[in-house]
């Protein structure tokens, strides 16, 4: 009977294999992160997860450890080219009894390896610099950056205290010691400034502020910009002086959004029947899903949130609540189109379709069209150049 080779062999010859997947999907281009991946044990930092169920109805996820799957399925997963979530709802897993879970928010995770490299590589960082990283998470990708600069290098803030004692424990593990701490990350870390280089693994609404104060001039922020709708996308900015820019990235990677900057329970009042002005509508609501536009209308309504019900026995409408202003729009079909019914201080759906319009006047482009300025007084997001169509990110 053939034995199953142990778990560091088996680990080690799957993160060979990761190497070369990641190599020849173009997301490592350097021998130092090479060597990275290829050292780093994932495997120590997410020993037990949860993946989504293929089950059609209620979107459940599926607990996954040795003793659940077998060693040979677990590591095989582990070193997959995935996301694995480890938290739901801020609530640590009960892993004496572990059980599927439903109706629940992932709220911690272990972002899928390609990512987290392509990230990294984009950070552009060599030896000697100082590195602070928004979002321990499990600790993976720290012991990445303390792999390729050194322990004394890397800082690494987490807002969950569980999460933050998990990753420690792991790094502990895999002989890594980083400057861990537990707090607000949009504060940043005044007492180990300044930095070179800060990378944030989850989304922000806005560049915070503390930010560009703790990054030397020429520093680079690396981080996903989100709304409450969806993600904007990767942001790289460079830093000078009190203020920064940058592009985003062409695709579109989103990560969970900072718990300080959830959205409210609330998603705001639902409006009464006769509640709002009516007119035509020159756009329906498949621009707040569609590939680009979904991006311009949470550029134009960055407080908002959308979702569709019956009204009355009727036909679907799409309901866009504002919880911060109390501004609404109901999108309601008719036999020619749209009609829209808006109300509140702001005309949502007039600056929905106004961004819209506006991206495709400049040919529908990608995100890679787009840039972020960012100083003490405005932030805003701007399409071809910082002089050119802009919209203002929440503050």
């Amino acid at each position: 009977m053939t034995r199953e080779p142990d778990i560091e062999t088996a680990a080690t010859d799957l993160r060979r294999q990761l190497v070369r997947r990641l190599e020849k999907d173009g997301r490592l281009r350097s021998p130092e992160w090479r060597a990275a991946v290829a050292a780093v044990p994932r495997h120590m930092f997410v020993p037990r997860f949860y993946r989504e169920s293929d089950a059609p109805g209620v979107t459940t996820w599926e607990p996954v450890a040795p003793e659940i799957v077998g060693q040979k399925e677990w590591l095989r997963l582990v070193y997959g080219d995935q996301t694995w979530v480890t938290q739901f709802d801020g609530q640590d897993i009960d892993w004496t009894d572990p059980k599927p879970i439903s109706n629940a928010t992932p709220s911690s995770s272990s972002t899928l390896p390609s990512l987290v490299v392509r990230m990294l590589e984009d950070l552009d960082v060599c030896e000697g610099m100082n590195v602070l990283e928004i979002g321990t998470g499990t600790g993976y990708s720290t012991a990445l950056l303390c792999h390729r600069l050194g322990n004394e290098s890397v800082t690494s803030i987490e807002t969950d205290e569980n999460v933050a004692r998990g990753a420690r424990e792991a790094l502990t593990m895999s002989g890594y010691t980083p400057h861990l701490l537990v707090g607000d990350g949009r504060d940043g870390d005044l007492d180990g400034a300044p930095y070179d280089r800060l990378i944030a693994t989850c989304g922000f609404r806005n560049i915070p502020s503390a930010w560009l104060e703790q990054l030397v001039p020429g520093g680079v922020i690396l981080t996903t910009l989100r709304g409450w709708m969806r993600s904007l996308g990767l942001v790289k900015l460079i830093v000078t002086g009190d203020s920064a820019s940058g592009w985003f990235s062409e695709d579109d990677p989103s990560f969970m959004i900072a718990r300080q900057q959830d959205a409210p329970q609330s998603l705001g009042m639902v409006p009464g029947p006769d509640d709002g002005t009516k007119r035509k509508a020159t756009y329906g609501p498949d621009v707040l899903t569609g590939t680009g536009s979904a991006f311009m209308a949470q550029l134009a309504a960055p407080n908002a949130r959308f979702f569709s019900m019956p009204v009355d026995g009727g036909p679907v409408s799409t309901f866009l609540l504002d919880s911060v202003t109390d501004s609404f729009v109901v999108l309601s079909p008719t036999v020619s189109g749209w009609q829209v019914r808006q109300g509140g201080p702001r005309r949502l759906w007039d600056a929905v379709e106004s961004a819209v319009a506006t991206w495709e006047e400049y040919g529908s482009p990608s995100t890679g069209a787009f840039g972020v300025t960012v100083s003490r007084d405005e932030q805003a997001v701007w399409l071809g150049k910082p002089n050119g169509p802009h919209w203002p990110l929440p503050s």
